[in-house]
């Protein structure tokens, strides 16, 4: 277990990519408050601050389980700069800055590991594993809602700014690096599990996430040019079914109770866009489920939009989402059998419960289970 060069890397890519993203979503909600497009203005500021607000949370109850572990008192100065929303930032400096050391400098002296090698390490690995599960949260929580915001938007005017562009293609990336980093970075912390080793079974898997969620959200998309209420109503459906899975599964993901609340709330939320096997089970039957239901819901969408297609929808654009839904989707499962079939990294070993979510780790991890898949 080393942190790299590379590990380094790309955690600089990282937090680019994080600050890329806030630039965006604050310019394109500038762009619509100034064009008058009040709501749109609104739904953005909505979504960047309850996915801000959660990931502080988080961070926050990490750092002073962190300073408890070490025997220190919590610091007011990181309370106050979570509560000033710079706890990612915060998170990043110290891992970058810690992590330059260990991956440039501490490495270049000697190749031979002893145990305070280990350690320094591990920390680093240990730190970028937070941020990934912090990026991830606010990727499901403020990138995906932007996404279908920005794609409401566009079909809907049948046209769109540069501000709207590159909110799209920021959001698609955003999603796409934050789940792919997230696996990767999980697994290399957990030195009992198999790393997510070549360049194949990441683009497999990242490919599987992005299609399936690509194809959802433009199903949502074309289900709020129906009807609004009732696409709002199934969304809350899925989050109430994503929390109620979430709270028969007895998550154990947090210390305290009132985390693990909001833990199983941002559970139920993430269930919404693809599935993540919460819990130390077989992931088969659950997965397929899900999937099964993905797909008669897109369906569904799809042949009501045929037969009752709004007046309000561009009608030229609906044969082109028609094709880009159902073959993101069938792509989507392909790479999805292709993944779990082939390249998995336990693929190879017998049958036996995943490590997903349900399986505790090192006694001195700050945390007893993860969300993985």
């Amino acid at each position: 277990m080393r942190y790299t060069k590379l590990n380094f890397m790309m955690s600089v890519l990282g937090i680019i990519i994080y600050i890329t993203d806030l630039i965006v979503d604050i310019w394109v909600s500038v762009r619509f408050f100034r064009e008058g497009q009040y709501v749109f203005s609104v739904l953005t500021v909505s979504f960047m601050l309850f996915g801000t607000l959660v990931v502080q949370c988080f961070s926050y109850s990490w750092f002073k389980a962190d300073l408890k572990k070490a025997g220190q008192e919590s610091q007011h100065c990181f309370l106050l700069l979570h509560c000033l929303q710079g706890g990612i930032f915060t998170r990043y400096w110290f891992t970058l800055k810690k992590g330059y050391h260990v991956a440039f400098k501490y490495s270049s002296k000697t190749d031979n590991f002893i145990e305070e090698q280990i350690d320094l390490h591990k920390e680093v690995i240990d730190r970028v594993t937070d941020l990934s599960m912090l990026r991830l949260f606010e990727t499901y929580l403020e990138g995906c809602p932007q996404l279908v915001l920005q794609l409401y938007t566009f079909l809907e005017h049948g046209q769109a700014n540069f501000s709207q562009y590159a909110a799209i293609m920021v959001s698609c990336c955003a999603i796409s690096w934050s789940t792919v980093d997230y696996q990767v970075a999980l697994r290399k912390s957990l030195p009992d599990k198999n790393l997510l080793n070549g360049l194949c079974p990441k683009l497999t898997y990242l490919f599987y996430k992005l299609f399936t969620i690509l194809s959802w959200m433009l199903s949502v998309v074309l289900l709020l040019f129906l009807n609004i209420k009732i696409a709002l109503f199934l969304l809350l459906l899925l989050w109430f079914f994503g929390i109620s899975w979430a709270f028969k599964n007895q998550t154990q993901f947090c210390a305290s109770i009132s985390m693990e609340l909001l833990y199983r709330v941002v559970v139920g939320f993430i269930l919404i866009f693809t599935f993540f096997n919460i819990k130390g089970q077989n992931t088969k039957c659950p997965m397929s489920c899900y999937y099964i239901v993905r797909i008669l819901a897109t369906l569904g969408i799809l042949i009501v939009f045929w037969v009752c297609p709004p007046s309000i929808f561009n009608s030229d654009y609906f044969i082109p989402i028609s094709i880009i839904i159902a073959l993101t989707l069938f792509l989507g499962i392909i790479f999805l059998i292709v993944y779990y079939g082939a390249l998995h990294p336990n693929r190879g070993e017998e049958a036996k419960p995943d490590e997903i979510d349900g399986k505790p780790v090192q006694i001195d991890c700050r945390m007893k289970y993860f969300l993985m898949e």
